[in-house]
């Protein structure tokens, strides 16, 4: 497994790349070091996420669709939602949350865990839910 910080909010967290989603992390490995904007979630309750249009996530050529997918992260669990049915997006679960859209519910690919840091997750998403977007940067350790 690869470890990547994620800087936001005065936070560093260290992230894991899950091993069960290989086509996702190999792409976005190569995105690295990525900046983008988080925000606050708006039908999945407790995260935040970083929506992106119609961006593809490509590995080798080809888009990345599904794999170890789910619709249920955990505290510190990361997902990449390729597309579909709502705009590509990643999300971070930083409390209870059920990844969803105004569509209904969605499923991404769990491709990133928090590992250390997982404590302060809850005041970054206070802190974009009252004082919204706020940068996020991921970069290999």
């Amino acid at each position: 497994m690869t470890r990547l910080r994620i800087t936001s909010c005065g936070h560093v967290f260290t992230a894991e790349t899950h091993p069960d989603a290989p086509q996702t992390v190999a792409a976005f490995l190569k995105l690295l070091p990525y900046r983008q904007k988080l925000i606050h979630v708006r039908w999945s309750g407790e995260g935040c996420w970083v929506p992106l249009g119609d961006f593809k996530l490509e590995n080798d050529g080809a888009a990345v669709g599904f794999e170890n997918h789910t619709s249920h992260p955990s505290v510190g669990d990361i997902l990449f939602y390729p597309g579909g049915y709502s705009e590509t997006e990643i999300i971070l679960a930083y409390g209870s949350c059920c990844f969803a859209s105004k569509m209904g519910q969605l499923a991404g690919n769990h491709f990133l865990t928090i590992v250390e840091g997982k404590e302060k997750l809850r005041e970054l998403g206070t802190k974009v839910l009252w004082e919204g977007a706020q940068d996020v940067l991921f970069e290999k350790v």
